[in-house]
């Protein structure tokens, strides 16, 4: 078990690698590991526990039944995932979540944040804030991409997300999280149309791009760092 990398977690920020290891017991910490395409969590079925990734990468997808993918999101460690649901008594995912390559996850039992704990661990309380503060961080996450898919063309779509991207990054150069197809499965628009699109914006001299590198070219320079 790392420590030092559960401890790196937003959820156990602010706690030392030995409370966070000393809270696992109380949190009924398990450990699992799964292959590459792996179902971790199925959409329309309850979770007990929220995951955190140890290794590897997650995918949190919505699969529809004619097998339409929208990638609403990509975990790397230390994130965690299912947090919502797992926190809400009967809830179930509308989401999946999968392995996009071999990981390890560690799932936690969230209720056991939200209430008072038996033995009183002195860390409670940050663990408590710690959770409100990445549930309102994926809250605005969501808000983002509702934005971007709001959109009606693809340029409109792109240019969202890619300016959206520039601003949390703070510069005009930058790389995105997603290759060619997860990104056009996060936008919800088809690849060939996105790649089309893409060498428009290019010819028309507004951005340079390679693969998951970004180059954004404005008539002006603003200040994307925001000071």
């Amino acid at each position: 078990m790392n420590d030092k990398l559960i401890a790196q977690s937003d959820l156990f920020r602010g706690i030392s690698p030995e409370e966070a290891a000393a809270m696992l017991h109380c949190l009924q910490a398990v450990e699992r590991r799964y292959p590459k395409g792996a179902l971790i969590c199925r959409q329309g079925e309850a979770v007990p526990a929220a995951g955190l990734l140890l290794s590897g990468e997650v995918h949190i997808v919505q699969d529809d039944l004619w097998g339409q993918r929208n990638i609403m999101g990509k975990i790397l460690p230390p994130g965690t995932f299912a947090e919502p649901f797992a926190a809400t008594p009967g809830a179930v995912l509308n989401v999946s979540v999968v392995a996009s390559v071999p990981s390890k996850v560690m799932f936690l039992n969230i209720q056991r944040i939200t209430t008072v704990c038996s033995e009183t661990c002195p860390q409670h309380a940050l663990l408590i804030r710690n959770l409100v503060s990445v549930l309102a961080r994926k809250n605005l996450q969501l808000n983002d991409k509702i934005t971007h898919m709001s959109k009606r063309r693809t340029r409109e779509k792109l240019l969202s997300y890619l300016s959206s991207e520039s601003l949390r990054q703070g510069s005009l150069e930058f790389d995105i999280p997603f290759d060619r197809q997860q990104l056009a499965d996060y936008l919800c628009i088809e690849r060939s149309a996105m790649s089309a699109e893409l060498s428009r914006l290019q010819k028309d001299g507004l951005l340079a791009t390679e693969r998951s590198h970004f180059r954004l070219i404005a008539p002006f320079s603003p200040d994307v760092s925001g000071s």
